[in-house]
């Protein structure tokens, strides 16, 4: 099973590729808006990254879903924690709920700086996609896969480039037990909507996550 998205509490982020789990830190943009020392914060993330070179750092980013504009600290915790993934040559896990096209202007400066980033639950704003392509970006499809009304989801899905899809259950620990089932399900969707086998499918989201993590092996 890959999953490139779950989580072990409400904000600790992993992603399991070939049986193997990988864990991102980060500080979540509603973390970010209660962060009474910003600067201490991100400083104790450097220094759990200099501990531990397996981590990658996210999930991070920015988010309009509880506010009508991005707060001020979101922007610059998600700044700052760029610049460690960057200075610490770490893939990113990108949130961008209402705000994917600010999340990817911030990321621009960090073209060939930072490995890899995964746009977590990626969806509308699909002229992005070649510029997150060109910052050896990947998309990642959750459970509106699975939904007969997402229409423009499911077309996104059908046209993104095999070689640069990741899966995700999105899964907190009360959901745990139906994760695989959930996995298996969104691989068969995708494989329907691309006629092509599911196996194949399986084996091409697989092959994408070992390249995404491939900076913390």
């Amino acid at each position: 099973m890959t999953d490139a998205h779950f989580h072990r509490n409400v904000y600790d982020t992993f992603l399991v590729c070939e049986g193997r789990e990988f864990r991102f830190l980060g500080y979540h943009p509603w973390q970010a808006a209660d962060l009474a020392d910003p600067a201490g914060a991100v400083a104790g993330l450097a220094a759990r990254l200099t501990e531990d070179p397996t981590l990658g750092v996210g999930e991070i980013g920015l988010d309009r879903l509880r506010t009508k504009a991005v707060p001020e600290i979101q922007r610059t915790t998600f700044r700052a924690q760029l610049e460690l993934a960057a200075a610490f040559d770490r893939p990113v896990v990108l949130h961008g709920a209402k705000c994917w096209g600010e999340v990817y202007q911030a990321c621009q400066p960090h073209r060939g700086r930072i490995p890899a980033f995964l746009f977590h639950g990626f969806s509308r704003a699909t002229g992005l996609l070649p510029g997150i392509f060109a910052l050896n970006g990947f998309v990642s499809l959750g459970p509106a896969l699975l939904n007969d009304h997402a229409v423009n989801y499911r077309a996104m899905a059908k046209e993104l480039p095999l070689d640069r899809v990741l899966l995700e259950s999105d899964r907190d620990p009360a959901e745990a037990e139906g994760q695989e089932a959930l996995i298996a399900a969104l691989v068969a969707r995708l494989a329907a909507l691309r006629g092509l086998e599911p196996q194949a499918v399986a084996a091409a989201v697989a092959a994408n996550a070992v390249r995404f993590v491939e900076p913390l092996v």
